[in-house]
């Protein structure tokens, strides 16, 4: 690593925690400190409602309930913290039951589920230039997920928040980009680990050796 790039990703000594620690060299906190972007981070939490109401609620949840509440409880206390009424849910067809469910306790909780699945329009995969050997199954119709139209139509359904339950890498950040309300995840998709991408990390000195090994390109 240059000496002149510094990433938290390799940091041992978490000064940022704390106030008496030492920052180390070209740490990203000193960084925004010199480059004015402490600053202009706060100001956005100053002059925008949203931001700091959100801020102090999941400030507020995670001080009540760390370790103590799951996500599915998170979710929910923060809808309620934050006085969210319609809950948008941008599922993966796959996961469905599992939308169900999480719909049946935000209902509970007294408010509104909205869930709208992945291959929603139900638009072929070829009509975006994607050919038929890219399908996962050539020669057959085979949906595509549309998570513009999942943003789309949540939006037009105005829900205050909007939560993501497996939906796959890139589609998510389609979704989050054309989403107008708040997206948090409750469920990220890895087909492979039931859906605990952490595991390979976990792993990757025992069995998951080939995180660091594959031909990547």
């Amino acid at each position: 690593m240059s000496e002149n790039l510094f990433t938290c990703a390799k940091c041992d000594a978490k000064a940022c925690q704390s106030i008496d620690k030492a920052y180390p060299k070209n740490c990203k906190s000193t960084q925004a400190q010199e480059n004015d972007l402490f600053t202009a981070a706060l100001k956005e939490y100053e002059t925008n409602a949203q931001n700091l109401a959100i801020a102090k609620a999941a400030a507020s949840i995670e001080a009540e309930f760390y370790c103590k509440a799951t996500r599915v409880e998170e979710i929910v206390r923060f809808a309620l913290k934050m006085n969210y009424k319609k809950i948008g849910i941008a599922t993966c067809v796959g996961l469905i039951r599992e939308t169900r469910l999480f719909s049946n306790v935000l209902e509970a909780a007294g408010l509104t589920a909205c869930g709208v699945a992945c291959k929603v329009g139900s638009v072929d995969k070829p009509l975006i230039g994607v050919p038929e050997e890219g399908k996962i199954k050539p020669g057959c119709f085979e949906a595509m997920c549309n998570p513009i139209l999942q943003a789309m139509l949540l939006n037009s359904e105005k829900t205050d928040l909007n939560v993501i339950v497996g939906l796959c890498v890139g589609h998510d950040s389609l979704f989050i980009k054309y989403s107008e309300a708040p997206v948090t995840n409750l469920i990220v998709k890895d087909r492979v680990l039931v859906h605990n991408p952490v595991g390979a990390l976990y792993a990757q000195e025992t069995y998951y050796k080939k995180l660091l090994e594959l031909p990547y390109v």
